[in-house]
């Protein structure tokens, strides 16, 4: 899967999606400081899986209007305890059977929801 991983996602959950053999970007190390806006343009552009910790997407999709990206996860873990979410991570894309493309997928300690993305 092709990832674009927010500033806000721990380094070793980039690490440990590369490690499984995703194509993971991270916008720490490809476009540090970028707006909300720009990162949802990239991950749209690059045809990738927008990961967040930051709820405000939500709201520019679904609220404002802002182009989708071909799929989001948005992790709501707080604090975001690095093992659980890498856990948690792994459990969507191998076993949960929760499809991540065209939606807005939710995922916390109790599981994933999604809906679908305009």
């Amino acid at each position: 899967m092709r990832w674009l991983a927010d500033e806000n996602v721990p380094a070793t959950v980039v690490r440990a999606l590369r490690a499984d053999a995703h194509d993971a970007v991270w916008v720490t190390e490809v476009e540090p400081g970028a707006s909300d806006l720009a990162v949802l343009d990239r991950a749209r552009r690059e045809f990738r899986v927008l990961l967040t910790l930051d709820r405000d997407f939500g709201e520019l999709i679904f609220l404002r209007g802002a182009q989708s990206p071909p799929g989001l996860v948005y992790v709501r873990m707080v604090p975001p305890d690095v093992s659980r979410f890498v856990s948690a991570l792994q459990w969507l894309v191998r076993e949960s059977g929760v499809r991540i493309e065209g939606k807005f997928v939710v995922l916390d300690a109790d599981g994933a929801r999604s809906r679908p993305l305009p």
